[in-house]
């Protein structure tokens, strides 16, 4: 199982998470690619600390809203969608070569994962931006959603991802932060979820149902208050349930 993390997601003096104590224990880091946060300095920093730890690095793409950090949605032509993400892979390629990495997946951030997630153009963009860059690149998105759909008919390679700390509704999306319980801090419960998720049990939905995810991937956000715990308390349920740990594009 793949353990995964949204990094880099500081700012000039602003900083966001602690990106090195996450990248002791995460195995792959989405890292923001400076259209919904990063910048220059915070993605070389990144890409060289995951370098150095062996862990996997993906572009973390998003739609260019610094004031929103992503998270919310906008009306941008599928043609621009497409040069946009190609923009952002390519800058953040940059720095992990340069640190002796590169770039082996992309994951869509905020309101263009959800919108992506159910958008078939927006998610025909995000797709085609991956393509220009590097067809061999692989997406992580919600299983059974148009980006998966979308990546197959292009022959991208799809890994589907289940989040450990937000709440699910009984269509399989995650519930908005805007409602209550959307995203959840109890260590030992989520750690809790997440064995039961890579182990094939499902998850239950915020409506008391239970959802099938078989996910390749969980992640945890990395700006999630006590995120490093909750991180390594997955971890450590992980290891202790027997679930091996490794990149998925390993």
């Amino acid at each position: 199982m793949d353990l995964n993390s949204d990094l880099g997601e500081g700012f000039g003096a602003w900083r966001m998470g602690d990106d090195e104590a996450m990248l002791d224990i995460v195995t792959s880091a989405n890292v923001a690619c400076g259209f919904h946060a990063g910048d220059p300095s915070v993605m070389r920093r990144v890409c060289e600390l995951a370098a150095e730890r062996g862990v996997a690095i993906g572009a973390h793409v998003g739609y260019r809203d610094l004031a929103g950090f992503g998270r919310r949605a906008l009306d941008i032509a599928p043609d621009d969608l497409a040069d946009e993400v190609l923009y952002q892979i390519g800058a953040l390629d940059a720095f992990a070569r340069a640190a002796g990495s590169r770039v082996s997946y992309v994951k869509p951030h905020g309101a263009l994962y959800n919108t992506a997630a159910v958008d078939p153009e927006q998610a025909a963009a995000v797709v085609a931006g991956l393509r220009r860059y590097d067809p061999a690149l692989a997406l992580l998105c919600l299983p059974d959603s148009e980006m998966q759909r979308e990546a197959e008919k292009a022959g991208v390679v799809a890994y589907a991802e289940a989040f450990a700390d937000r709440a699910y509704t009984a269509e399989g999306r995650l519930v908005s932060r805007k409602q209550p319980g959307a995203v959840l801090h109890d260590a030992a419960a989520v750690a809790e979820r997440a064995v039961t998720m890579a182990s094939g049990g499902g998850v239950v939905t915020a409506d008391g149902g239970k959802l099938d995810l078989r996910p390749d991937s969980l992640c945890v956000h990395g700006d999630t208050p006590g995120a490093v715990e909750l991180a390594r308390r997955i971890r450590a349920g992980l290891t202790d349930a027997g679930v091996p740990l490794a990149a998925f594009t390993g």
